[in-house]
């Protein structure tokens, strides 16, 4: 809102700038949406005790820094996925979260390696760059990438034959990763072979959950649609949503635009001559596109759901939406721990 007369031309001109908070916005909405699928599975699954650890809040980790098109992509739209959880491998989101919202620490991540590591050791030796992995981090989560050469052998030779007392007695856990293969065919298949030498107990709900010491993450073909198919496919076939974790890149921070949730600023109200007039566009061809008229209001209802209140018949005191800025002064200084209280409310 416009607060001088003779700067009539600001709200407009900076309306191109504003509007790209559609970016964080979206990857923050559709993170959260990909948070309830796997909040629901865990307790279907009979995980409730995932949720109640907080653990579930690295069920998601982000590996987008590499898919988006700037660092301050990576830092704004990593920082609006750190709103639902918090594992992420994009740097420039944890700065941002730092320098802006004052958070020391709003994601971790874990040692992992990455196919040049496992193959420069060459194709005869990938088992020897497995066992160093699991040397070089005896305690904690390690995370290693399983598909260099063949998924399947890696997972019945290696990590379940020779490897599989290493794993059994390391303080921690190894997170085996395949990176190719139709889904949701390979993370089945991988959890069977892994079952084939581990073995499996089972949840409140008769689902298989592979021992404390083993797990699976997913990172490839990651979207809001293939997690939850995913996810679906496990209960179906009888797993646990605890025995997988995912990853995701650019579905996660970069397949997205501003139509994805359909994001505009449209003008509603103008003072013309000293008095208010209220605007609104109402296109014939497209009803999806008509604005929001008049002064508005963001309010709450005894059900806890959000309803704008148009043409000025909203109450002021009852308003969600307060300053932030006003003429070049910060009114509210939101901390990252404020943010992800309202989301999680």
């Amino acid at each position: 809102e416009n607060t001088d007369d003779k700067c009539y031309w600001l709200t407009n001109y900076l309306e191109t700038l504003l509007v790209q908070l559609w970016y964080p916005t979206t990857v923050c909405t559709q993170s959260r949406e990909q948070k309830k699928i796997i909040v629901k599975f865990l307790q279907e699954t009979g995980c409730q005790d995932v949720i109640d650890s907080g653990l579930h809040l690295f069920k998601l980790h982000d590996f987008g820094f590499r898919g988006v098109s700037s660092v301050e992509s990576a830092a704004t739209g990593g920082a609006g996925h750190l709103v639902n959880f918090m594992g992420t491998d994009t740097m420039a989101a944890l700065m941002c979260c730092k320098e802006y919202y004052g958070e020391a620490a709003s994601g971790f991540s874990i040692p992992a390696s990455e196919h040049s590591t496992m193959t420069s050791w060459g194709k005869e030796k990938e088992v020897d760059a497995m066992r160093n992995m699991l040397e070089k981090y005896p305690k904690g989560l390690v995370a290693c990438v399983s598909d260099s050469y063949d998924i399947y052998k890696a997972c019945e030779e290696y990590w379940g034959t020779e490897l599989k007392k290493m794993i059994e007695s390391r303080d921690g856990v190894l997170v085996v990763r395949p990176d190719s293969g139709e889904l949701p065919k390979i993370v089945l298949d991988v959890l069977s072979k892994l079952e084939s030498k581990f073995g499996t107990e089972k949840t409140s709900t008769g689902h298989k959950k592979l021992p404390p010491c083993i797990r699976v993450i997913q990172g490839d073909g990651i979207d809001i649609k293939s997690l939850e198919m995913i996810l679906g496919a496990m209960k179906d076939a009888g797993w646990a949503a605890d025995n997988l974790a995912f990853g995701s890149g650019g579905a996660l921070l970069q397949k997205l635009h501003r139509d994805t949730q359909k994001c505009a600023f449209k003008c509603s109200n103008a003072v013309i001559a000293g008095e208010n007039v209220d605007v609104v566009k109402d296109p014939v061809t497209d009803p999806g596109k008509k604005s929001k008229k008049g002064r508005l209001t963001l309010e709450k209802g005894s059900d806890g759901i959000l309803t704008t209140v148009t043409e000025g018949k909203g109450n002021a005191d009852k308003d969600e939406l307060k300053t932030v800025f006003l003429n070049g002064k910060l009114m509210i200084d939101q901390t990252f721990a404020d943010i992800r209280a309202r989301s999680n409310a």
